[in-house]
């Protein structure tokens, strides 16, 4: 194939399957515009295993190997060994997984490869339920959400878990969070992560018309005020001890994150007064761990 061929190739062409207004979506063309084709995709039995069409049709031009929903790290790292027995020590094996195939079902092999230290990129595409299969909590769902195994009558009351913070109490290299609300970081984030040897673990925030109940217009707005508020700051982890804050927006109350979204229409006021005291509590806490950060709202 000729260079000018090459640089012409879509990775990620028409015809997903993902609902309108999709940030899983967002999330993939944001990621494969910046590792480039020389890239083979491990994605789970979540959205993506869906939206990404039926064989033999796909809307994915880069390798794609999908596989049983708790499997993704253990497979990306058996395939990222394979290719190096062979002498290829230049491919991304990246493995893109939903919070349900992160958090909870895939969270045992994920440990298990970045305490070996694999060199693997790892994803995560939070849309903070498992979406696919009907909107159920994770625990990646935030506490006061509507899911459909948590309706208003009994909403969620356990708080998010904090996946960059037990990536980084395993040492590797390299952890960030980042969101399809801002494109510019996530690109700097994952030329970095690109470039780094060993686990890398990247959690990716993909707001999700269809399960948070907001139009699907709004996504790119919802993942922007969910930075804005910090309800969803963003850092980087350096070797599990360095942490750095990136370029954040000035601050903003949780109220305009919450006001489009109808999985919190629920919410009491005092829920929502007690939702920006976390948040708060939080915040400081990040700062507090963070070393020469660049921008503080």
């Amino acid at each position: 194939m000729s260079e000018q061929i090459r640089a012409k190739r879509e990775l990620f062409i028409p015809g997903h399957y993902g609902c309108p207004g999709c940030g899983a979506t967002v999330a993939m063309q944001q990621t494969l515009s910046v590792l480039g084709e020389d890239t083979i995709v491990v994605m789970t039995a979540g959205c993506w295993s869906s939206l990404i069409g039926i064989y033999p049709y796909t809307c994915l031009t880069v390798p794609v190997v999908s596989v049983a929903f708790g499997a993704t790290a253990s497979v990306a790292a058996g395939i990222k060994a394979g290719l190096t027995i062979q002498g290829n020590d230049h491919t991304t094996v990246l493995a893109f997984a939903g919070d349900g195939g992160t958090f909870d079902i895939g969270f045992q092999p994920l440990s298990g490869v970045v305490e070996r230290n694999d060199d693997i990129l790892f994803i995560c595409y939070d849309n903070e339920a498992y979406m696919n299969t009907g909107i159920q909590r994770s625990s990646a769902t935030p506490a006061g959400a509507w899911t459909t195994t948590t309706p208003d009558s009994a909403r969620k009351g356990q708080r998010k878990k904090n996946m960059v913070e037990i990536m980084a109490a395993h040492r590797i290299p390299y952890a960030a969070t980042a969101s399809i609300g801002a494109p510019e970081d996530l690109k700097e984030k994952l030329e970095k992560a690109k470039n780094i040897k060993g686990s890398r673990f990247i959690h990716l925030f993909a707001s999700c018309p269809t399960g948070w109940r907001h139009a699907t217009e709004l996504s790119i707005e919802v993942a922007r005020q969910a930075i804005k508020s910090r309800v969803f700051p963003l850092y980087e982890v350096f070797g599990g001890d360095t942490w750095q804050l990136s370029s954040m927006p000035e601050k903003e109350g949780v109220d305009a994150y919450l006001k489009h979204q109808g999985r919190f229409k629920k919410m009491s006021v005092e829920e929502r007064d007690r939702m920006q005291m976390r948040v708060d509590d939080d915040w400081q806490r990040l700062i507090n761990r963070c070393q020469a950060p660049r921008a503080v709202g």
